[in-house]
């Protein structure tokens, strides 16, 4: 791990660069594999597609975690981040640790992987506003929470809501929440 300078620019790492460049010349490759190209065309209805491939690919966040490296969810993380950025104005990002404020090793292979060893999509403007597509393809196969309650997330549902927001009105009467409690 490293501290980044103050100049440090998350969206412009060396190796956030190269691993863009790589999957951006991988992907028509990667999707002809799936037998899904002509679908997965980056809209966000395509997600619905791949939300399938993943779950017939693994069915736990485990697995999903322990293959991560491997072409397929190399390519799965990235077609994710891509329809975000595409479709929600966001780019990519690879942030330091929240806590630390270190920077974790780029997708690093040994080990435990850190929650914050992959890069995120974000508002260009905002460093509080970020999603990680690869926990977002390790929460549409929970099934439950930490406390036992139903997790029913999709691919699709994440992109409707990527940060999880209550709806900015409560109940019926269309009155504006105060944000507090939210």
């Amino acid at each position: 791990m490293t501290d980044p300078d103050a100049t440090y620019d998350a969206t412009r790492h060396p190796d956030l660069l190269r691993w863009l460049d790589e999957r951006r010349d991988a992907h028509e490759r990667w999707a002809e594999q799936t037998s899904h190209a002509d679908a997965l065309d980056f809209t966000p209805a395509s997600l619905a597609v791949l939300d399938a491939l993943v779950r017939e690919s693994a069915a736990t966040m485990e697995e999903i975690t322990d293959r991560r490296m491997t072409p397929f969810f190399q390519g799965a993380i990235w077609y994710v981040g891509e329809v975000f950025r595409r479709h929600r104005e966001m780019v990519w990002k690879y942030i330091p640790d929240i806590v630390s404020g270190e920077l974790e090793p780029f997708f690093g292979a040994a080990g435990e992987t850190s929650a914050l060893d992959h890069p995120c999509v974000g508002a260009p403007d905002d460093p509080e506003s970020y999603v990680y597509p690869l926990n977002m393809l390790r929460r549409i196969v929970l099934t439950e929470d930490e406390v036992g309650d139903p997790v029913e997330d999709t691919l699709p549902s994440l992109y409707a809501d990527p940060f999880d927001e209550e709806d900015e009105e409560d109940g019926e009467d269309g009155e504006e929440s105060d944000g507090e409690g939210d």
